[in-house]
């Protein structure tokens, strides 16, 4: 019945997206992912690593089945494109590969077993949707928000000492190497969220059951959640607010040379195309979920959560995408959501409410500031800027120990008493 319900509503959403996406003109996320079946993906590398979410439900002979499947499959469109001079993108078959085991589940499989099948379907193409999704909001961001907060942002973000600025020069100074590294993690953040996700997942073949917590669910909640908070403080970030590509919408082109003077911050009005996509930095809030969830890994795991989570900083702050202030926000959302959704499946105690409780109100309290008190955290960047780090850090104290206290605590095992003597 759960699964029923939460697929329901799924489905009403994607529709009222659909709806939303075609008043304004553009196809919406259930059009674009209908096409996707015959034309060429957006991302062929999205839809494969959705298929190896699904596969985590088939044994191994029937994953190198389906792996098999995806790629013939992909080598006669490949084929047929070539011959028509169509655009060249690989990923069909792996789109295919996902619906044919929703066919398979329906038709060939009952009780439990199909319910596995039909969950790992969903996991994957939940995924896929999640980006046609994001897409579509985005889209309905630039929209209906003609009016951007980005002037009372970079006031409060003097307090933190302009780190986009900052991370824009050192950026520029690593040349064209540093740049294109910083870019490929950027756009392949879903890559590394599977790789995770696939670790927390390996068992679900063998145990014919899903965990009760993994990647995936926080993933899922933060981009359902994250766009509602891109249409109450709706921002573009500092490359299109004061750099070049904002065109003349920009209060000037000053990213990344000069930081942008103390005047008193206003509303401004941008296109109907820039996303107002900031606030708070979800990609800095996915990288965060990867790097929790990368814990418990093996250590080249645990490496690559830290490595991703850094170059993730690195890319949204050094290529001009978001403020200080929407980083140190994305942390405490991210910690936020994974901490409620760990205290739902534990069944919420005085622990769980009080974290989950004091993380919401960090963060609204972060968006009020950067909204209402812009110019005296400015002006008094000494006070301002630690309390906002210090506001962070209390959540991720929070979290951790939280979650150490929710560990399992191991009982030992009696020791057996000794036989009596026999006299």
């Amino acid at each position: 019945m759960l699964w029923t319900a939460a697929g329901v509503v799924a489905l009403a959403f994607f529709i009222a997206l659909e709806i939303a996406a075609r008043h304004y003109g553009m196809p919406g996320p259930i059009t674009n992912q209908a096409r996707e079946v015959i034309f060429a993906p957006k991302s062929g590398p999205l839809l494969y690593a959705s298929m190896g979410l699904m596969l985590v439900v088939l044994t191994w002979r029937q994953r190198f089945i389906a792996i098999g499947v995806a790629v013939g499959i992909d080598l006669v469109f490949f084929l047929v494109r070539w011959i028509v001079d169509a655009k060249m993108m690989f990923g069909n078959g792996a789109l295919w590969v996902i619906i044919g085991v929703a066919v398979i589940a329906v038709t060939r499989r009952t009780g439990n077993e199909r319910v596995l099948l039909l969950k790992g379907v969903g996991l994957g193409l939940l995924l896929v949707a999640g980006r046609k999704t994001g897409d579509a909001w985005l889209l309905i961001t630039s929209k209906t928000r003609p009016m951007v907060l980005d002037q009372y942002v970079a006031t409060a973000d003097h307090a933190l000492g302009n780190p986009s600025w900052v991370a824009g020069k050192i950026v520029e100074a690593t040349g064209s190497v540093g740049a294109h590294v910083l870019d490929w993690v950027y756009i392949q953040l879903a890559v590394a969220a599977v790789a995770v996700a696939l670790y927390q997942l390996r068992n679900v073949a063998k145990d014919r059951a899903f965990p009760v917590h993994h990647l995936v669910r926080t993933f899922l909640v933060i981009g359902l959640l994250g766009p509602g908070i891109y249409m109450i403080f709706p921002v573009v970030g500092p490359i299109f607010a004061y750099g070049a590509d904002g065109t003349h919408w920009a209060v000037a082109h000053l990213w990344p040379d000069t930081a942008p003077a103390l005047v008193t911050p206003q509303h401004m009005p941008f296109d109907e195309i820039t996303p107002r996509n900031c606030m708070p930095s979800l990609h800095t809030a996915w990288a965060t979920a990867i790097f929790i969830h990368s814990r418990k890994g093996p250590r080249l795991l645990r490496y690559g959560g830290v490595f991703w989570l850094i170059t993730t900083l690195g890319a949204t702050l050094g290529f001009g995408y978001h403020y200080g202030a929407d980083i140190i926000s994305g942390v405490v959302f991210t910690l936020t959501i994974d901490a409620a959704l760990r205290a739902y499946d534990r069944g919420w105690d005085r622990s769980g409410i009080q974290l989950v409780a004091y993380g919401a109100a960090v963060f609204t309290a972060m968006l009020l500031s950067y909204r209402f008190i812009p110019m005296e955290m400015a002006r008094i960047p000494w006070l301002f800027g630690p309390l906002l780090v210090l506001a962070m850090v209390s959540v991720i104290y929070g979290y951790m120990r939280t979650m150490r206290m929710w560990q399992p605590k191991a009982v030992p095992v009696p020791k057996p008493e000794p036989a009596p003597e026999l006299v």
